[in-house]
C-alpha cells in the first residue's frame, strides 16, 4: 500500500509534469466510488482551463494547487498510482502493472498545454478523488497529524504528543491523526531500528526511547524519499527486505529471527531478540 515515500514520488511526478502549465483537457471515468462527493463531469469542469501552480502533499494525501479553487485532492489507496507517458510505476503488492497508454484502470487523465499528460490509475477502487476549496483546512487533511517529512515536531513537542497516547506504540505510529503518511512497513522499520517492542504503550516509553523513535522515523522516511521510494535501493540491513509474508524461520540481515503478530488489526513484523 502506498505510504508517504510512494505518495511523495507521485507528487514529484505531478510537479514535474504539471506545475506552471494549464490543463487543456480532462477525462474523468464514470466511477461513483472513486469520485467522492463529486460527479466525474463536475470534476472535469473544475479542472479544465485551470493552471497548476504546484503539487502538494500531506501524509498520504496529495493535491494539485490550481490558480483558482476548487483543487483536486488525490488519495492513492491500496493500488493507486500516478503515471506520465514513459514513467514507471512502483511494484505494488497486487502485482498490477501499467502497460500501454493510457494505463489500464485509469480513472482520471489530464492533458497540458505543453503536450504533457498525467493519468491516475486505481485498480481496486480504494483510492479517492475529491475537490476541496481549502485542502489543508478541510477533511480529510484537517484531521491528520504531522507530516514526518516536512513537519516533524521538535523532540520536546514530539515527546509531549506521545505522552498522551496509551495505545501500543505500533498502533500510535499507524494512527493518521498522530503521524500522517506512516503505514505498516514504515512503522515496523522505525521500531526495528529503534529496538522497541511494538506492543509497549507509547506513553510508557522513556524520554530517551521517544527521542530515538522520532530520530528513526525521520531517518527512515527521509532515506526512502531520497531514493524515490525504489525499495531495492533501501539499505540492505533494513527489515523491509525481509518482513513480508509470515514464513517460519525468516531472519533479519544479522540472522535474528523475525516473528509476526497482530497489533491494531495489522500484521506486525518484529525481532524479539532485539526489540525490548
Amino acid at each position: 500500500m502506498p505510504e508517504l515515500p510512494e505518495v511523495e514520488r507521485s507528487r514529484k511526478l505531478a510537479e514535474r509534469v504539471g506545475a506552471g502549465r494549464t490543463i487543456t483537457r480532462v477525462t474523468a471515468e464514470n466511477d461513483d466510488i472513486v469520485y467522492d462527493g463529486v460527479t466525474p463531469r463536475a470534476f472535469e469542469r473544475a479542472l479544465r482551463g485551470r493552471q497548476v501552480m504546484a503539487a502538494r502533499r500531506h501524509g498520504k494525501q496529495m493535491w494539485l494547487e490550481l490558480d483558482r479553487g476548487p483543487h483536486p485532492l488525490i488519495h492513492l489507496g491500496m493500488t493507486g498510482q500516478l503515471y506520465a507517458p514513459g514513467s514507471t510505476g512502483l511494484a505494488l503488492e497486487s502485482g498490477i502493472k501499467a502497460e500501454g497508454w493510457p494505463p489500464r484502470f485509469t480513472k482520471l487523465q489530464l492533458w497540458f498545454d505543453d503536450g504533457g499528460e498525467l493519468a491516475f490509475t486505481n485498480a481496486r477502487r480504494l483510492g479517492r478523488l475529491r475537490l476541496r476549496d481549502d485542502p489543508t483546512g478541510e477533511p480529510p487533511i484537517s484531521k491528520l497529524g504531522f507530516d514526518p517529512l516536512v513537519a516533524l515536531p521538535r523532540p520536546a513537542a514530539f515527546i509531549e504528543r506521545a505522552r498522551r497516547r496509551r495505545s501500543p506504540v505500533k498502533a500510535v505510529l499507524l494512527d493518521q491523526s498522530f503521524a500522517a503518511g506512516v503505514g505498516n512497513w514504515i512503522a515496523d522499520e522505525v521500531l526495528y531500528q529503534a529496538r522497541i517492542d511494538p506492543r509497549r504503550r507509547m506513553a510508557d516509553l522513556s524520554e530517551a526511547e521517544l527521542r530515538n523513535v522520532r530520530a528513526k522515523l525521520k531517518n527512515v522516511v527521509r532515506q526512502a524519499v531520497d531514493v524515490d521510494a525504489e525499495n531495492d535501493r533501501y539499505p540492505s540491513g533494513w527489515l523491509f527486505h525481509r518482513r513480508w509474508g509470515k514464513q517460519a524461520g525468516i531472519c533479519d540481515a544479522k540472522g535474528h529471527t523475525i516473528e509476526h503478530l497482530e497489533i491494531g488489526g495489522r500484521t506486525t513484523a518484529w525481532v524479539p531478540a532485539l526489540q525490548r
